[in-house]
């Protein structure tokens, strides 16, 4: 889910301190100024036909490439039977478009529905005419992660494929589509991160200038891009590199590599990131779903806990297994 979308600019003055005020304290004039958020229109362009508006969003241009981008690499990667060893690739350069066609399908339908059951439940219950309503936005990666799971599951048991083999070669073509989405999220004014005065902040307009006990201009961490530097570029990086070295070669270690590396890496930006606003209450104004006091974990962190445990889990098998 994301914040209201950028409509206005923001007047500059300093930028708030990282550290939220105490009670009955104000920040004030702090010697750092935020950067300017950029001047990009959520919508690449928009047609007018008759009295409807139809516009090109970058956050749906992001999906579409995204996965354009995946599927290519998934057929790529069955046409270099080195990677996989003496048994060669799972299946045909030409089925890759079959197992694109249910990824999509996983990808939307497991993203909406994420969203909704994670992020807002009880709104979407009192009008749940809402969840068809995909212009408004709201998807969840977590949520999109199960649909692709369950997608790979039933096109690899329909066709007699080894899940493990089609598993690793999915991993390897998500990164491309996380980063382009988190870019989609950033020019989008959405989820952004914690105000803070280091000297990257950014800042972002409307909404994002809502800073309790701050004065002036309020900068915020850029969490969009750390989340596209990390689980988009950082680790599509490291699984490219480890399948160059023979890791299509042991089913379920990109897999594995990806869950862990996915879920570390969102624990670690939500640290930065604003929690959602539906979790944040004055008793807990880090937005926690679970803890003790000032430790807990937020939604993203929650999601992504079981990720990290399963990808270490799925490492270590493959690992001790010899290679196929």
């Amino acid at each position: 889910m994301g914040a209201p979308r950028r409509e206005g600019k923001v007047d500059f003055a300093p930028v708030a301190p990282d550290n939220r005020p105490t009670q009955g304290q104000t920040h004030r004039n702090p010697p750092v100024t935020p950067i300017p958020f950029p001047d990009i229109s959520p919508e690449l362009f928009s047609l007018q036909l008759g009295g409807l508006t139809l516009a090109v969003r970058w956050y749906a241009l992001a999906y579409i490439v995204g996965l354009l981008i995946g599927w290519r690499i998934i057929a790529g990667t069955m046409r270099r039977p080195a990677l996989w060893g003496p048994g060669g690739p799972p299946m045909a350069p030409e089925a890759a478009e079959s197992l694109f066609t249910w990824l999509i399908f996983g990808v939307l339908l497991g993203g909406r529905l994420g969203f909704v059951l994670f992020y807002q439940a009880d709104a979407y219950l009192a009008e749940p005419w809402r969840v068809l309503q995909l212009w408004q936005g709201g998807m969840s990666f977590h949520g999109g992660f199960l649909g692709v799971v369950l997608a790979t599951l039933i096109w690899a048991r329909r066709n007699g494929v080894a899940v493990g083999r089609i598993a690793d070669v999915v991993a390897l073509a998500t990164p491309p589509g996380l980063f382009l989405g988190r870019i989609a999220n950033f020019i989008n004014n959405e989820l952004w991160g914690r105000p803070t005065d280091l000297p990257w902040a950014v800042a972002f307009p409307d909404a994002g200038q809502v800073c309790p006990g701050v004065e002036g201009v309020c900068g915020r961490h850029p969490s969009q891009l750390y989340e596209a530097g990390l689980e988009g570029l950082v680790l599509g990086l490291a699984l490219w590199w480890l399948a160059r070295r023979g890791g299509l070669m042991r089913p379920w270690l990109l897999t594995g590599v990806f869950l862990a590396g996915y879920g570390a890496a969102r624990m670690f930006v939500e640290t930065f990131r604003e929690a959602d606003a539906q979790f944040i209450t004055p008793d807990n104004p880090l937005g926690h779903v679970v803890g003790l006091g000032p430790v807990g974990l937020s939604m993203g962190q929650m999601l992504s806990l079981p990720m990290v445990i399963v990808g270490l889990v799925l490492v270590l098998g493959a690992l001790r297994r010899p290679r196929a």
